[in-house]
């Protein structure tokens, strides 16, 4: 005899369960899962900075790329002869000068204590 419709699959029990399962997680999470609150960045941008970051981490941090700066300009500025080395030592007087203010407002920001 020939049926019109073919028998249905053998389903496994354990099989449609998980399927069940997943369908409700992914469903659960849809709704009830907090939204991710990571700002949109621009994809081009390499470097960024979190907000909240205290005052006075950032002019500490800043100091202290300022003082590289000025230990890698200062190691150059020796190796060189003539008006690049002119150059070289205004870049350093640059540097040196933006570091005295970077410090003057790091002794300025008063010292909060960290919670």
């Amino acid at each position: 005899m020939f049926k019109a419709t073919p028998n249905p699959p053998d389903n496994d029990p354990a099989d449609s369960a998980a399927l069940d399962k997943a369908a409700a997680d992914r469903a659960l999470d849809y709704y009830l899962k907090p939204k991710s609150s990571t700002p949109k960045t621009d994809p081009g941008q390499l470097f960024t900075l979190i907000n909240g970051i205290a005052t006075e981490a950032l002019l500490a941090n800043l100091s202290e790329t300022l003082a590289s700066a000025n230990a890698m300009i200062n190691d150059l500025a020796f190796d060189l002869d003539g008006s690049r080395r002119h150059v070289a030592l205004g870049i350093l007087q640059l540097v040196e000068l933006s570091g005295m203010l970077a410090n003057r407002a790091l002794d300025n920001v008063e010292a909060r204590p960290s919670t």
